[in-house]
């Protein structure tokens, strides 16, 4: 058990926790959820011992391990890759290195060998002489490969070293997991397992995430940082969501009886119950949807930005989009090649590779900006696109505007009462429109863009990873937007419920060709006849 008793947090005047008491509980998996700057990361911080409250304590039942997700990657880079896995098992790692230094000794006494014995009865105990290959196994599930296990850290990429360090986290089954951001950098198929690794999870993991499909997929609560508190709900976050909207209708409509509004929850708590029933995480969990009450639950208190992109400067007519041989090589690497395919209006398509470089070079050849490819493409007469790229330094970059200037810049209308109007849609009112660009963070900067994609009124959007950097407020209202939009979407995601949700195509670029589906998401990575083909495209089975 891990409990937080009478827990306060403040920095000067500003409080972010007060008076915390919540008690956290085995077999379940807590998704941490709250706006940017509520405090997810350091109420994580806190339970690991790196941050002191102003008041109150966390307690840990006698004898359970903690194991907390490094954020530091340069931590470990002389260290070699196994090894640092191990060590995410203090106790066992300990007497490990003890047990070697006794060995190495070259005055080994009789004194050294008794206390080896000993040392050597421990770690068998703690099942020792299979740590080597439990941390093999675990770095292999998490995409890496058997010829980096004894590197260093510091001969791995980025990439590489998130997914080390997340196999040090799980690794020798710790009491209590404490999990920021698990998913970051990681592939779909990777994240696929640490869904079923954490939803058999038998222990108390804590997890925050920006990714809703992880979330539901993985927690059977969620503890909502609002309102300076913490609050646990029973359900995953999706569950959370719609309950959190439909009782901020309801409180909106004052002239409703309190029965009928108890009675809309509770048949929107059977329907949801009814679905949860068919998953993973309620057959493998406790049915904690019957622990539900009514009384516990209450509106959110933060805000949803507004992603209104159906005001198009024109409707697009049936010609959108032709490709023909389309190819991209770039420093001798093939990016796409024998690209061919045409889209019809309305839909919604996800662009998909294993390599990002090549999504994101698709794009800047439709969007005008790469001119060194090989073969043609034909947008129809009727188009506006507009093109969210991945990457906007180029836009904020150098730039002494405050925000009302900046959009001012993409709009044929310079009024600032009509320019403001776009950014409060966002979330940026009174002073925080002087706000200078070159010192927004990654979200503030997204918000921006994605108002200079509303207020440029395109017919076919492009987007390429859109969610990065937005909190779960700003990808809910995205998702949204993008699934009411009534024109075109070529897109590219990392968030698996945004692809899902909105794309009913799928294009996959490879090296040698492409795959093209219309259908959802689920279906394109399930499908047996895909596999093949991405399987022979990529001459390895995939």
């Amino acid at each position: 058990m891990l409990s937080v008793s009478n827990l306060s947090l403040r920095f000067g005047k500003r409080i972010l926790f007060e008076d915390v008491n919540i008690r956290f509980t085995e077999g379940n998996c807590y998704g941490i959820i709250g706006a940017n700057g509520a405090g997810k990361s350091t109420f994580l911080k806190i339970l690991s011992g790196d941050i002191d409250p102003t008041t109150g304590r966390v307690e840990i039942s006698k004898d359970q391990r903690m194991s907390v997700l490094k954020q530091d990657h340069y931590e470990f880079d002389n260290t070699a890759v196994l090894e640092t896995v191990i060590m995410g098992n203090t106790p066992l790692y300990k007497v490990m290195k003890e047990k070697d230094d006794l060995y190495a000794k070259e005055d080994f006494t009789e004194e050294d060998g008794l206390k080896a014995g000993e040392l050597e009865a421990t770690f068998a105990e703690m099942d020792g002489w299979n740590a080597e290959s439990d941390a093999a196994t675990l770095l292999s599930n998490l995409g890496i490969k058997e010829d980096l296990h004894h590197k260093l850290m510091k001969e791995l990429d980025g990439n590489q070293k998130v997914r080390v360090l997340l196999a040090q986290a799980l690794f020798g089954n710790p009491d209590i997991l404490l999990l920021d951001e698990p998913t970051n950098d990681l592939d779909l198929e990777t994240i696929s397992w640490l869904e079923n690794f954490l939803a058999d999870y038998d222990k108390i993991v804590l997890v925050v995430s920006h990714d809703r499909h992880f979330l539901d997929a993985v927690c059977t609560h969620v503890a909502d940082i609002d309102f300076g508190k913490i609050s646990i709900f029973t359900g995953n976050y999706s569950f959370w969501y719609e309950s959190s909207q439909l009782l901020l209708r309801q409180r909106t409509e004052q002239n409703r009886k309190a029965e009928e509004k108890i009675k809309e929850l509770k048949e929107f708590i059977a329907r949801f119950s009814a679905n949860a029933s068919k998953s993973r995480q309620a057959t493998s969990r406790k049915k904690a949807l019957d622990k539900i009450n009514l009384d516990d639950m209450r509106p959110s208190n933060r805000k949803y930005p507004a992603i209104l992109f159906n005001n198009q400067v024109r409707e697009a007519g049936d010609q959108i989009l032709e490709v023909h041989n389309l190819g991209k090589t770039e420093n001798g690497e093939t990016y796409f090649k024998n690209i061919n395919f045409d889209v019809k209006r309305g839909q919604k398509i996800a662009i998909i590779s294993e390599n990002s470089l090549a999504t994101t070079a698709f794009y800047k050849v439709l969007a005008g900006e790469d001119k060194d490819f090989e073969g043609s493409f034909k947008w129809g007469v009727t188009i506006t696109n507009t093109y969210l790229p991945a990457d906007n330094t180029e836009f904020f970059e150098g730039k002494d505007l405050n925000l009302v200037d900046w959009l001012r810049q993409y709009s044929e209308e310079k009024d600032e009462t009509f320019i403001r109007g776009f950014l409060g849609r966002m979330l940026f009112s009174g002073e925080e429109t002087q706000k200078k660009c070159t010192v927004l963070s990654g979200g503030e900067k997204m918000r921006c863009m994605i108002s200079r994609m509303m207020m440029l009124k395109g017919n076919v959007l492009m987007l390429d990873e859109p969610t990065n950097h937005l909190d779960l407020e700003s990808i809910t209202a995205l998702n949204n937007g993008m699934s009411d939009f009534k024109g075109t979407i070529l897109f590219t995601t990392r968030d698996h419920e945004l692809a899902q949700t909105v794309a009913d195509r799928v294009l996959e670029l490879t090296p040698n060709g492409l795959i093209d589906r219309e259908m959802t998401f689920d279906d394109y990575r399930n499908d047996s006849r895909v596999k093949e083909v991405r399987a022979e495209l990529y001459g390895q089975p995939v």
